[in-house]
């Protein structure tokens, strides 16, 4: 069940490559993942070495790059088929499993930013922990001699105490909101991806959010020591943790990441606790379970395999123990740092969320004109709207978890920070001046549809805020309500871009 669920949100996540990818990584994305690989390779003296190869792990150095769109789309494929076929018949072995672990560490790895959030390494963690749950060949539902070890569940465990841990020692040490019981005041306004729920969730009492605040440092710092308080507490703490991410699935779009929480949660749970998922009928999974426990208890012979397997868990409980020193030692530092992998498979990692809160919202805002002269007060320009992120005030926030749209997520970075510091924004707005046809996939809009395109292209920064419900604003329609700050790049158009890109070796747009 685990497994199966696991592979719902690795459908999710080569979905998400599929759609994305070619345009953010590809032959004229945003950062060209040929160009990063480029750039690793001269670093290591031009050579597909050791050293480069433990940089950035990934087969994709052993593919043809000459077409790398096509080999993008290829392992984001071959991705999406493997998982929805473990999905939907519920077999899987350990070849399939290492098989979609390498596809999607050789897409994280090549991804650069848009792959360096942390439920990318959660999903890889989770999934090498799951080769090790499944049999080697045979892609029975009910395998013989392989019932789950306990290293491999103490290993899922492990897994969610450091994901709840991390992520509360982060806030504690963190903004002094979260010691103050404040940071829900700003959290449902603020937060990335803000959801229809949370628009009324941030008009809740002051007290309530205090109280919202309370029970996420009960979850986050004591329910994960319920894992060492017997088999109850154990049970419980699943409940709580699989509880508490329902509630941050309703209140927030964090891509597949509160979904991929629940999986290891699911391993605080025993048979006897889950065994009313399972039918009892003659000849059901119980019954062959039963079977299968007294073939054992009777002291059948065990095939050699099944000691080559006692051998291969003790030594990946081992591998699993080493990796976790520099983790556990950062849980312990003062200066901890989250979302982090130590090592470049990203087999055991540091994890946390939200260690700091934005109080106010400001949004890019990117918007066009057929004008010749941009500084022309008579200038009409034109905004185009992201697929998810707020821009129009009357849109109402979207709900798409698990789904994810990593340009909306890097645009909420950018807002708090300089175009110079996210040089890609300018690569964007140099493609929507040329009006490439796989940029404008990423948008929701193209105020210049079916029309010449724009001339210059500027950023500007402002600052959002919920309307109030039921207030003059919502009355209108609007969901937001906005200020402008100021200028976040100023007007560009084509031509002027073309030093920019030679520099940085991005293929110059081209006018469709």
């Amino acid at each position: 069940m685990k497994v199966s669920f696991e592979h719902l949100f690795n459908v999710v996540a080569f979905l998400v490559a599929y759609h994305q990818n070619k345009q953010l990584i590809g032959e004229k994305g945003l950062l060209p993942c040929k160009l990063y690989l480029q750039n690793v390779k001269k670093y290591f003296k031009g050579k597909i070495n050791l050293d480069a190869l433990s940089y950035a792990p990934t087969i994709i150095w052993f593919l043809d790059w000459s077409d790398m769109d096509s080999n993008l789309d290829y392992l984001s494929l071959l991705g999406l088929a493997t998982s929805a076929f473990v999905l939907v018949t519920g077999c899987a072995n350990m070849v399939l499993m290492a098989f979609l672990w390498v596809l999607y560490i050789s897409l994280v790895n090549v991804g650069q930013i848009w792959y360096s959030f942390g439920w990318e390494s959660q999903l890889l963690e989770t999934g090498f922990l799951g080769i090790f749950l499944c049999p080697l060949w045979t892609l029975s539902r009910l395998p013989r001699h392989t019932p789950p070890s306990r290293i491999v569940i103490w290993g899922f465990r492990w897994l969610i105490f450091r994901i709840m841990l991390g992520a509360g020692l982060i806030k504690i040490r963190g903004d002094r909101c979260w010691r103050e019981l404040t940071c829900m005041d700003y959290h449902y306004e603020t937060q990335p991806v803000p959801n229809p729920i949370a628009y009324f969730m941030h008009r809740s009492p002051w007290w309530f959010h205090q109280f919202e605040t309370l029970v996420n440092h009960f979850i986050e710092l004591v329910v994960p020591f319920f894992l060492f308080l017997g088999r109850r507490m154990c049970i419980v703490q699943g409940l709580l943790q699989i509880l508490f991410q329902v509630l941050l699935i309703i209140s927030g779009n964090l891509s597949f990441l509160n979904w991929l929480t629940m999986v290891p949660s699911i391993a605080c749970f025993d048979d006897v606790s889950l065994g009313f998922l399972f039918s009892s009928r003659r000849g059901g999974v119980k019954e062959r379970v039963a079977q299968m426990q007294l073939q054992g208890a009777s002291g059948e012979r065990l095939p050699l395999g099944c000691y080559i397997r006692k051998v291969v868990n003790i030594s990946f409980g081992l591998l699993i123990a080493y990796l976790s020193i520099p983790v556990v030692l950062n849980l312990l530092n003062s200066r901890q740092v989250m979302n982090t992998s130590f090592n470049p498979l990203r087999i055991v990692n540091t994890y946390g969320a939200f260690g700091s809160i934005t109080k106010e919202r400001t949004e890019v805002i990117l918007q066009g004109t057929s004008s010749l002269d941009p500084n022309d007060p008579a200038a009409v320009w034109e905004e185009y709207d992201f697929k998810c992120k707020p821009g129009d005030l009357k849109r109402r926030p979207c709900f798409i978890t698990p789904y994810h749209y990593r340009l909306d997520w890097l645009m909420w970075f950018a807002a708090f920070q300089t175009y110079e510091q996210n040089e890609w924004i300018i690569h964007l707005a140099g493609k929507l001046l040329a009006q490439e046809e796989e940029t404008l996939s990423l948008m929701a809009t193209n105020p210049f549809a079916g029309q010449a395109p724009p001339r210059w292209i500027r950023g500007e920064h402002f600052k959002y805020k919920f309307s109030q419900p039921g207030g003059k604003h919502a009355s209108e329609g609007r969901w937001w309500i906005r200020k402008r700050i100021g200028p976040y790049f100023p007007p560009i158009n084509l031509q002027g871009l073309k030093k920019f890109y030679e520099d940085r070796s991005w293929p110059y747009p081209l006018r469709n």
